[in-house]
C-alpha cells in the first residue's frame, strides 16, 4: 500500500511538472510572438494549402493574444494532469493523436483564408478522451472521473457548434474526435488470467 501512495505521488508530481511546463511553454511563444510582431502567427493553419500541413503541430502551441492563450491555460492545465497521471508515454501518444487528428479536420474544413492556432483542439481532445476512456477500458474508476469531467467541462461541447464565426468550431469538433480515437487506439490490454493446470487423479500420477 505504502509503495503505491509512493509511485501516486510520483506520477503526480511528474505530471505536474510537464503540463505547468507545457502552459509556462505557451505563454512564453506568446511574448516571442508580440515582441516580434507576431511574427509566430504565420505557423497557423491555412485550410487546403499543402504547405500548411507542416504546421499542424507548431498551431496548437501559438495564440492570437494573451487573453486566447489565458482561456486555455487552465482547463489545459487540469485536462492535461489527469491525462498525464496514467503514464507520459501513453499521454504522448494522446496528445499527438489529438493535435494530428485537429489540425488535419481543421485543414480540411476550415473556411478559406483564415489561419486557425491555439490549444483549444487539445483542450477538447483532452476532454473527449477522459470522458469515453473509463468506458473503453472498463475501468469504473476512470468511468467516475469521466463523469465528474462532464460535469465541470461540459459546457465545452457547445463549443463544437458553428455559433462564432470568430471561433474555429472544426478545431473543437475535430479535436474532440481525435480524444475519443486515441481513448480506443490507446486503450489499455485487458489482462487474462492464467487458466490452472488441472489436478488428475491420484492414481494417475
Amino acid at each position: 500500500m505504502y509503495r503505491m501512495r509512493e509511485e501516486t505521488r510520483a506520477r503526480a508530481v511528474v505530471a505536474g511538472a510537464v503540463m505547468l511546463g507545457w502552459v509556462g511553454l505557451l505563454w512564453l511563444l506568446e511574448g516571442v510572438d508580440l515582441a516580434t510582431g507576431h511574427s509566430l502567427d504565420s505557423h497557423g493553419i491555412s485550410p487546403r494549402e499543402p504547405g500548411e500541413l507542416l504546421d499542424i503541430v507548431p498551431a496548437a502551441f501559438l495564440h492570437s493574444g494573451w487573453g486566447h492563450v489565458a482561456s486555455n491555460s487552465v482547463p489545459l492545465l487540469v485536462l492535461g494532469f489527469v491525462a498525464a497521471l496514467a503514464g507520459l508515454r501513453r499521454f504522448a501518444g494522446v496528445v499527438l493523436t489529438v493535435i494530428v487528428t485537429g489540425g488535419l479536420g481543421v485543414w480540411l474544413t476550415a473556411p478559406a483564408n483564415t489561419v486557425t492556432l491555439g490549444a483549444s483542439g487539445v483542450v477538447f481532445g483532452l476532454f473527449g478522451y477522459l470522458l469515453v476512456r473509463g468506458f473503453v477500458d472498463r475501468r469504473p474508476l476512470d468511468v467516475i472521473l469521466g463523469v465528474v469531467i462532464a460535469a465541470v467541462y461540459g459546457s465545452l461541447l457547445w463549443g463544437v457548434l458553428p455559433t462564432d464565426s470568430g471561433i474555429s468550431w472544426q478545431g473543437h469538433l475535430f479535436g474532440l474526435t481525435g480524444g475519443v480515437v486515441a481513448a480506443f487506439a490507446f486503450r489499455r490490454p485487458r489482462r487474462t488470467s492464467i487458466p490452472a493446470a488441472p489436478t488428475l487423479p491420484t492414481g494417475l500420477k
